[in-house]
């Protein structure tokens, strides 16, 4: 069983970015709460919406029982910094809370284009498009965060994704054998890819989001093309 250490390390106030099927999967009627705000000030821009299937550009797969998604614009994607996160949208009929999965190329700073499900609690869909206001959220979720290995993934050639996490990912690291913590990358598609490899494992992972709580997972073993469960979940954003 991989063992957790949480550590809280405050709020991250140099915010870089503005993050599968996850872990546990909703109805399209999903609403997530209890909601913990983490933004006092909402970022503002328009809302559309596309054929969205939960799949995308964060490469999490399709959610067909969970399409309160969304894709954030090019500019806020910021490297896939917000694959996963949850944003709640305010537009002129009410409010939503949508996941980002999927990042628009065409959109503007500060816009979101989100499915046809999500679009409809805020707006007509016969609007096609509005002004939005949104913010990021820490909501409530079942069971911890989880690891998938991409296909493909070696002692040589190693990509990992973060699932099923409430607060959107700053860091990723694992303990090389040396006893030192090693950075990696993360890639437009939202796998953290160590290029040489970390060995054949068992591994220790080390995740921080981005108010700098920090959960360690040890005996993560590699299984291509496989999802394991660590041992917790992010506290709510502070």
């Amino acid at each position: 069983m991989p063992l957790r250490i949480l550590a809280f390390a405050g709020i991250w106030l140099a915010l870089v970015g503005n993050i599968s099927p996850v872990g546990a999967q909703h109805d399209t009627h999903t609403v997530y709460l209890p909601l913990v705000i983490r933004d006092a000030v909402y970022r503002t821009g328009e809302g559309t919406y596309y054929d969205a299937t939960g799949d995308g550009n964060c490469t999490f797969g399709p959610s067909p029982h969970d399409l309160m998604v969304a894709a954030m614009n090019h500019t806020d994607y910021d490297t896939a910094a917000l694959c996963g996160a949850f944003i709640e949208v305010i537009g002129p009929k009410g409010s939503v809370v949508v996941r980002i999965v999927d990042r628009c190329p065409e959109c503007a700073r500060g816009d979101v284009d989100m499915s046809p499900q999500a679009f409809a609690r805020i707006a007509d869909l016969s609007a096609g498009r509005v002004s939005i206001r949104w913010r990021i959220v820490s909501p409530n979720l079942p069971g911890p965060i989880a690891y998938h290995f991409k296909k493909g993934s070696s002692r040589w050639w190693t990509a990992v994704q973060v699932r099923n996490h409430r607060n959107p990912i700053a860091k990723f690291e694992y303990l090389r054998p040396d006893g030192q913590w090693q950075t990696v990358p993360r890639e437009m598609y939202n796998y953290f890819v160590a290029s040489s490899g970390m060995g054949p494992g068992p591994y220790t992972f080390r995740v921080t989001d981005m108010y700098g709580n920090v959960l360690t997972d040890t005996g993560i073993q590699l299984i291509e093309g496989g999802v394991i469960n660590g041992a917790a979940q992010f506290p709510p954003a502070p």
